[in-house]
């Protein structure tokens, strides 16, 4: 993509470039008669921060960007924009750049049309609007194809012309809303990364929605995980992934062997947890609280193990091996239950045979006690 073209400076009389990007959401609620959407929420987007809402359909996820662009008022609450209470303006007062998942370009002009709708709408003269699109347009990777209308691009080109014309107007921030959920893998992987690169060029804070983990967990300097309307759980993506709270983040974001437990001792940032069959073994505490305990271990963090080790190993028998490429997915029955262990191709057991004993076993730092919830 070329990144060379530069976009307009901001007016003088914008806040500094340093503050210039920061949504703060307080005590944010959003009802439609009996069904509350959002619930008292409480968000923070820090300049140049990419933080992504990131749950199931009817989570709020959208509801609560719909809100921070304007298309959505507000039940109770306040939403603000460089410091600035926000509740009472209209969208194109905010000052964000919004792509939808549908793109909602106009069929009937061209890209470079299309990028110089929003500085039409703010009284931008027609030459400047048209040098402005065409700054955009090479920055997203398309210059020189401004002529063209949308059916004669492809949904990868589609996007970066919806992204241009959030662009264009040099924004305080950048929301997005699910918009690579109709490109095919490969063309939302590319897009992905060309997105994130263009972010950190710019330094623009982005609010970004989907219910995809790995795009989630790809993109973001921060996960924001929600369910019924609230945020549940929020930190880097690799400290949700290793940490999880509950069971239904655990669950969620990625896959995990869940195995109920009841807590002996919790000292020091590790709890000593008893797991029946399993034994007696030591995990990584985060200070959850609630009614019932399991210990969350990710696929990739059990291993094989030698059967004298004396902690955090339990004996089962191997049910299957299924190679996957760069992995290999093994499926055992330890204790009763069914687990899953994942481990790299160069990494296995050496043709261990279906129905033998194995040892498993797993690092304290990488399995996580946490609140069953589910």
């Amino acid at each position: 993509m070329n990144t060379s073209t530069t976009l307009p400076a901001p007016a003088p009389d914008t806040v500094a470039d340093e503050e210039r990007g920061s949504i703060e959401l307080r005590r944010v609620r959003k009802t439609y008669g009996d069904v509350t959407a959002v619930d008292d929420l409480d968000l923070s987007v820090s300049p140049g921060e990419f933080v992504t809402l990131l749950g199931p359909s009817g989570s709020g996820k959208t509801t609560t960007m719909m809100m921070v662009a304007g298309f959505e008022e507000l039940t109770s609450g306040t939403v603000l924009i460089d410091g600035k209470p926000v509740d009472r303006l209209p969208p194109k007062d905010r000052n964000l750049g919004v792509v939808f998942q549908s793109y909602a370009l106009f069929p009937h002009m061209t890209a470079a049309e299309n990028v110089e709708f929003p500085l039409r709408m703010r009284g931008i003269r027609s030459g400047e609007r048209r040098k402005r699109a065409e700054e955009a347009l090479a920055r997203v990777g398309l210059a020189g194809l401004g002529d063209r209308r949308p059916r004669q691009m492809s949904g990868g080109q589609q996007q970066r012309v919806a992204l241009a014309r959030a662009l264009v107007f040099n924004p305080a921030a950048l929301l997005l809303d699910e918009p690579m959920a109709a490109l095919d893998k490969r063309l939302r992987e590319q897009m992905q990364d060309e997105v994130k690169t263009l972010q950190r060029a710019l330094g623009i804070s982005v609010v970004f929605v989907t219910h995809d983990q790995d795009e989630a967990m790809s993109m973001s300097d921060r996960i924001v995980v929600m369910r019924d309307g609230r945020v549940v759980q929020e930190g880097a993506p690799e400290d949700v992934y290793a940490h999880p709270l509950t069971d239904w983040v655990a669950n969620f974001l990625g896959d995990t062997n869940l195995l109920p437990c009841t807590v002996l001792e919790r000292r020091g940032g590790v709890a000593v947890v008893d797991l029946g069959a399993w034994g007696v073994g030591r995990v990584l505490d985060r200070g959850a609280e609630g009614d019932a305990y399991a210990v969350s271990i990710r696929p990739e963090h059990l291993r094989f193990v030698d059967a004298d080790r004396s902690e955090n190993r339990a004996t089962g028998r191997l049910l299957s091996s299924t190679g996957l490429g760069a992995t290999v997915r093994h499926r055992l029955n330890v204790g009763g239950k069914d687990v899953v262990l994942r481990e790299l191709s160069t990494g296995t057991r050496g043709g261990c045979p279906t129905d033998s004993e194995v040892s498993v076993g797993w690092s304290q730092d990488e399995a996580q006690l946490l609140v069953l919830e589910s």
